[in-house]
């Protein structure tokens, strides 16, 4: 009986041990990591934290990039068409320009320094726009997206009377627009015999009718006209 008691006790020491055991061969459950908002709010709004994909390119697609960072003017020499090293480096920049913005056309104005006759300027700033042109198209421009103008010596870009003046006023420069999207076609649905089918019609315009006259005619009987040679009583006359 002495024996009996003993043994009870170490058996629940023994099954306390095994439980211990067990608690601590449990794996201990994953700590998540913590998430991290780039647009979390610091205060007094939301902060982006991070650059936009295709931010630059679409900052590229305007006119005010084309003429601060591309260059839209080029310079001539006096009474000169041709283009000087300068004006064709900064016409490639603007033939690459365009080739990557077809959404966009170009308007080459062509100018002159205030010497000299108006219709001699007027012809000397387009021969001056027309070589731009070329260029712009030699370089793969399509034609129909350039077109010239010449102002002559209508509009300075500066008004003096001296050299540092007129070579500022012989110049070209390249105005880009982008262009208006096309106008949708209507198209309407035209039931046609034999089935249910679509087509474009046209609406004609409606003919003019002739009003009918609403004069009333008269109801009483005709009067019968008697023949020649004969009388109302039957007598020859």
């Amino acid at each position: 009986m002495m024996n009996a008691a003993p043994t009870s006790a170490k058996t629940s020491a023994l099954l306390a041990a095994l439980l211990a055991l067990a608690g601590c061969a449990q794996p201990a459950p994953p700590v998540a990591a913590p998430v991290t908002d780039p647009y979390a709010s610091t205060g007094s709004g939301a902060v982006f934290q991070g650059d936009l994909a295709g931010g630059v390119l679409g900052a590229q697609a305007t006119t005010q990039y084309f003429q601060s960072a591309i260059g839209d003017t080029v310079r001539f020499p006096a009474d000169q068409t041709t283009l000087t090293a300068e004006a064709r480096e900064i016409l490639a920049r603007q033939a690459g320009w365009l080739s990557q913005h077809a959404g966009f056309t170009a308007v080459v104005q062509g100018h002159a320094e205030e010497t000299g006759t108006r219709e001699y300027n007027l012809a000397l700033g387009a021969r001056r726009a027309s070589a731009v042109q070329e260029y712009l198209v030699a370089q793969g421009v399509a034609p129909d997206r350039i077109r010239t103008l010449s102002f002559g010596k209508e509009r300075p870009a500066a008004t003096c009377s001296d050299e540092g003046c007129y070579a500022q006023n012989r110049r070209v420069v390249t105005v880009v627009t982008e262009a208006a999207p096309a106008a949708p076609m209507v198209v309407s649905a035209a039931p046609q015999a034999g089935g249910a089918q679509t087509g474009i019609t046209q609406t004609a315009a409606p003919q003019a009718i002739a009003p009918q006259s609403t004069a009333p005619q008269s109801n009483a009987p005709q009067s019968a006209t008697p023949r020649m040679g004969t009388s109302p009583t039957g007598i020859g006359m």
